[in-house]
């Protein structure tokens, strides 16, 4: 497993990603943006991110375009967490897709979201090889999403 892990500059940390968790909170999906709450692994306590839901061939998944973060590891071990849109709270499940399936699933996300994420992915976009793709997808955890009960 990749220990990669870009961590987010100050840009994104005081001003991107709370305007965009703000609007979230509010209702407005940017581009199908979402809220995740999940569960700390270690202190149990609630911890909160915005991320890009994609719905893809009829599933949905969450892709770590920064790669090992917070909400990953805590995710790998709860296995579930909420998706949150203004007041809507959805319960999810989550299964970690294997890196050898997760090229189909990065293409559609890069397609979607480059101009946001591209970076992270260093040079690889959508219309990249499927090599390239393989070759970055350890770096980039992916979950698919199933509603809880």
């Amino acid at each position: 497993m990749s220990e990669r892990y870009i961590k987010p500059g100050w840009f994104t940390r005081t001003v991107f990603n709370p305007f965009v968790a703000s609007l979230t909170r509010a209702g407005v999906s940017v581009w199908g943006s979402r809220v995740l709450r999940v569960r700390g692994r270690k202190s149990g306590e609630w911890r909160s991110a915005p991320v890009n839901l994609l719905s893809f061939e009829g599933k949905r998944y969450l892709v770590a375009p920064r790669g090992q973060t917070q909400w990953v590891r805590n995710i790998r071990v709860s296995h579930e967490g909420e998706l949150w849109l203004g007041s809507k709270v959805e319960p999810i499940r989550v299964t970690e897709v294997p890196d050898a399936d997760r090229v189909p699933i990065l293409r559609a996300y890069l397609k979607k979201w480059v101009l946001e994420v591209g970076v992270f992915f260093e040079g690889v976009k959508a219309d990249s090889p499927e090599s390239e793709l393989r070759r970055i997808a350890p770096d980039h955890p992916v979950f698919l999403i199933q509603s809880s009960p």
